[in-house]
C-alpha cells in the first residue's frame, strides 16, 4: 500500500501514534525486564535513556526545543524533520549549495507486511532525460536517506540514474522504536520486500539494477545481494560494514554478557559509543553540520541492536565469498568509522570477476 505525501517537503505526520507504534509503545519490547535489577542497574539504565541533547548553534530556541524531544517513535521525528526542512537546505555543504537542479523528486510511505508505515523516496534526472538504471540505497546505522544523502542522489540522478531509497524500520521517517533492530534479517527483508515493489515502478521497468549501501547499509545490501542474487545487476558499497576489525571486536566474555543481557533488556541503551560525527568528519565546521540531521539516532547503542549487528558481520564475513555480482567499493583510506582493511577483505575474498575498490587517500569518509 503507498501512501502519497502531498508535497516533497511535507512528510505525512499523524495526529498521534499509529496502531503499530501503540502495540510497540504498549508492548515487552520496551524496556520491562522479567529479572530483578538492582537499584544502581535501574538508575544506570534511566540516566542513560535520558541523556540531554546537545545544543544545535545557529537556529533559534525554538527550533532546539523542537529537537531536543523524545525521538523514540516516528510522528515526533516527522514533526521535527518538517520544522528543521528548509535549515538543513540553506547549510553551507557542496552536497546542498551545490546540488544540480531540475530534479524530480518525490516521498511517500509504503506499509510493509508487518503492518509498518515506511518512508522511501526518489530522485528522477531532469524531464527528457533518459534513465539508464535504479540504485536502490540503504542508509546506515542511525542515518536517514533524508540529509546528506539528498545531495549524493541529486548528482547520481544527474548523470542519468534513478535513485530510491527507504529509511529503515526504527530509523529516520519509518516507523519502529528509534534505533532499535530486533532482527537484522527483518531490516534485510524489509528492504527486498520494498525494492521489490518500486522495482515494478513504470520508469525503471526492464532497466539495470544495484542496489547501493553505505556502512551498516552496506551489510544490508550485501545479505539482500546474497538472499537474492538474480534480483540485481550489480552492487556498490561505501565503507561496508562487512566484518568487525579484529581491535574493534568485544572480548568474547564481554559479547556474552551484551547477548545475556539482550535478552532480559533488549532495547535498554547501554552500549558505549564514540562520537560518529567526531571520528567521521575532520574539519569542525563540518562536524557541526552533522547536528542538523536531526532525526538521527545519536544515542547509545541498544543491546539488542549490539548484538543483532555483531551477527550479521559474522555472518557476512563468512559468506563474502559468495559474493559474485559485478561490485564497486569506495572508502576513504583514513576511515575512522569503517576500517578500510575490512573493505580490502571484501574485495579479495568475493568470487565476482567484475570488481572494484578504490580507496581514497585524501578524505577519511564518504561525506568529509
Amino acid at each position: 500500500m503507498k501512501l502519497a505525501l502531498t508535497s516533497t517537503f511535507r512528510p505525512l505526520v499523524p495526529p498521534k501514534l499509529s496502531p503499530f507504534d501503540q502495540n510497540l509503545a504498549s508492548s515487552n519490547m520496551i524496556f520491562r525486564p522479567s529479572v530483578t535489577l538492582t537499584p544502581r542497574m535501574r538508575e544506570t539504565v534511566i540516566m542513560m535513556a535520558q541523556k540531554k541533547k546537545p545544543k544545535i548553534e545557529g537556529v533559534s530556541d525554538e527550533l532546539n526545543s523542537i529537537a531536543s524531544q523524545n525521538l523514540d517513535f516516528a510522528p515526533a521525528r516527522r514533526r521535527v524533520r518538517l520544522a528543521f526542512s528548509n535549515v538543513q537546505q540553506q547549510l553551507d555543504h557542496v552536497l546542498f549549495k551545490m546540488a544540480p537542479s531540475g530534479i524530480r523528486t518525490d516521498e511517500w510511505y509504503e506499509i510493509n507486511s508487518k503492518g509498518q508505515e515506511i518512508f522511501c523516496k526518489s530522485w528522477l534526472p531532469k524531464p527528457g532525460v533518459r534513465i539508464k538504471g535504479a540504485l536502490c540505497f540503504c542508509h546506515g546505522y542511525g542515518d536517514t536517506c533524508t540529509f546528506f544523502f539528498e545531495g549524493i542522489a541529486k548528482y547520481i540522478a544527474a548523470s542519468g540514474y534513478g535513485v530510491y531509497a527507504i529509511d529503515h524500520p526504527g530509523f529516520g521517517l519509518s516507523e519502529g522504536l528509534h534505533g532499535y533492530v530486533p532482527s537484522f534479517d527483518g531490516i534485510v527483508n524489509n528492504a527486498l520486500e520494498l525494492y521489490n515493489i518500486i522495482k515494478g515502478r513504470p520508469e525503471i521497468v526492464g532497466l539495470p539494477r544495484f542496489v547501493f549501501g553505505q556502512s551498516m547499509g552496506g551489510a544490508i545490501a550485501l545479505k539482500a545481494l546474497l538472499k537474492d542474487p538474480n534480483e540485481w545487476d550489480g552492487i556498490i558499497l561505501v565503507a561496508p560494514m562487512c566484518k568487525i576489525a579484529e581491535e574493534m571486536t568485544p572480548p568474547v566474555p564481554l559479547q556474552k554478557i551484551l547477548i545475556l543481557l539482550s535478552r532480559v533488556m533488549p532495547t535498554a541503551k547501554l552500549v558505549p559509543l564514540k562520537d560518529l560525527a567526531e571520528l567521521a568528519f575532520r574539519e569542525l565546521k563540518k562536524r557541526k553540520m552533522a547536528d542538523y540531521n536531526v532525526i538521527c539516532y545519536s544515542d547509545q547503542t541498544r543491546l539488542k541492536t549490539a548484538v543483532e549487528l555483531l551477527k550479521a558481520t559474522r555472518y557476512i564475513e563468512s559468506q563474502v565469498d559468495k559474493v559474485a555480482s559485478p561490485m564497486l567499493i569506495l572508502h576513504g583510506a583514513a576511515d575512522k568509522v569503517t576500517d578500510p582493511q575490512v573493505s580490502k577483505f571484501l574485495y579479495e575474498r568475493a568470487s565476482s570477476k567484475d570488481k572494484t575498490l578504490k580507496l581514497y587517500e585524501a578524505i577519511s569518509f564518504i561525506l568529509s
